[in-house]
């Protein structure tokens, strides 16, 4: 397997490097990349999702890359508290990835730090 991820915050769009592994350790996947969104935080839409979709692919060569699953992390409460004290983190936590068919197959773990930006 030769993962990648690729994170969707609203209509901004990144994506990682396949991770490395040796062959039988697929399980200990790493890629410790860091990403940046640009994020517009409004306390007081109720209808904004405030969401990280990030989509796990397995790369191929030839074919078409397959999803492997997908997470999602809500990050309202970071969103909220960053805009208080100018930065807020979310220490790294397990997610559940979820195949299309709504299965479980895994976790990723992922770290979320807002840092306030006034312009």
């Amino acid at each position: 397997m030769c993962p990648y991820v690729v994170i969707h915050y609203g209509d901004q769009e990144s994506t990682s490097r396949v991770a490395d592994h040796k062959k039988g350790e697929e399980k200990k996947l790493e890629w410790n990349e860091t990403f940046t969104f640009d994020i517009e935080y409004d306390p007081d839409a109720e209808d904004q999702p405030y969401k990280l979709v990030l989509q796990i692919f397995d790369k191929h060569k030839i074919s078409e890359d397959n999803l492997v699953g997908e997470s999602t992390i809500y990050i309202k409460d970071v969103l909220s508290l960053g805009a208080e004290k100018g930065k807020e983190e979310l220490r790294a936590q397990k997610y559940r990835v979820v195949l299309p068919d709504n299965t479980y197959s895994g976790e990723i773990s992922v770290a979320v730090t807002f840092t306030l930006n006034v312009m």
